[in-house]
């Protein structure tokens, strides 16, 4: 018995991840003039050295007779890179899939990828553009809870910063985890007239304002 059809299905799996939120939503997102995050990654790192890590990680859909129907990936990317010839770990926040919030077990792959960076003592930037971390609503429904009180993988956003150089780029509107992300690094770098953070709740920003 062979596994021809098994690797047929992961190989299925990564052309269906090439496609990140679809086609209408990647023209949305190229259409207020920014880049998709692969192209961001091919635009960071040397030419052929990113090596991508868990492209097949999302949500699957299945017919009725088991076979897989639809698949959205995790809407974050992450593998190793080179710039200017230095190893370096990336990771990439994809605005087409909800926005870049916490889906497609994102939060298990976010949390692997800090991990990564520190254990192999390898700087690592971040592409953050969304909440990239904290959730979405419409997540929260599927989950059936709130993730608070424990927010766990910030521990792992800390740790890496006291171990390993970290840049960070704020790529569009970030909040919540994806602003904790950006604030936690030794480098930060924001896009003049588009990015935006948010490094605090409605109530707080509507009393700053007020104040």
């Amino acid at each position: 018995m062979g596994w021809q059809a098994e690797l047929d299905e992961l190989e299925r799996r990564r052309r269906l991840a090439l496609e990140l939120g679809g086609a209408d939503k990647v023209a949305r997102h190229k259409g207020q003039g920014k880049l998709t995050v692969r192209e961001r990654i091919a635009g960071l790192v040397d030419e052929g050295s990113f090596e991508e890590i868990g492209s097949v990680a999302g949500f699957p859909e299945y017919d009725a007779a088991g076979n897989l129907a639809a698949f959205t990936p995790a809407n974050i990317l992450c593998g190793r890179a080179r710039i200017e010839g230095r190893p370096v770990f990336v990771t990439g926040d994809d605005f087409t899939v909800r926005g870049g919030a916490n889906d497609g077990g994102l939060r298990d792959k976010f949390a692997f990828a800090e991990t990564f960076a520190r254990r192999w003592r390898m700087p690592l930037v971040r592409l953050v553009d969304g909440t990239g971390g904290g959730g979405s609503v419409k997540h929260l429904e599927t989950l059936g809870r709130t993730y608070l009180p424990d927010v766990q993988v910030f521990t792992e956003v800390l740790d890496a910063l006291s171990e390993v150089p970290i840049v960070a780029l704020g790529l569009g509107s970030v909040a919540g985890m994806g602003a904790a992300r950006v604030c936690a690094s030794h480098y930060s770098v924001m896009v003049r007239g588009t990015s935006q953070l948010f490094a605090a709740g409605p109530p707080v920003v509507a009393r700053t304002i007020t104040e």
